[in-house]
């Protein structure tokens, strides 16, 4: 059986918190030019769903908010599971 080589849980963290920041970013940067609420319009009536949410204005200090916690998260997560990874595998 060949082993592979262990994750680098730093790195899997940055990587997913990047993403989910960036994630983030995007959306923000929507609702900064007033096109969330039909997107989120869509996404909702693609799901058959009726949308049952508003989108507020843009708030440059809820963004940042967002993008921080989003992130922290991301990297948590993907911490974690890339330690998890590495233990099932030591395991294995």
């Amino acid at each position: 059986i060949l082993m592979s080589q262990p994750l680098n849980p730093n790195q899997v963290g940055l990587a997913l918190g990047g993403f989910l920041g960036l994630w983030h970013l995007a959306w923000s940067v929507l609702v900064a030019l007033g096109l969330a609420q039909p997107f989120l319009d869509l996404v909702f009536r693609l799901h058959m769903i009726q949308t049952p949410y508003t989108v507020l204005p843009f708030s440059l200090a809820m963004t940042v908010g967002l993008i921080v916690l989003t992130f922290v998260l991301g990297y948590v997560a993907g911490y974690a599971l890339s330690w998890i990874w590495n233990m099932v595998q030591k395991k294995a």
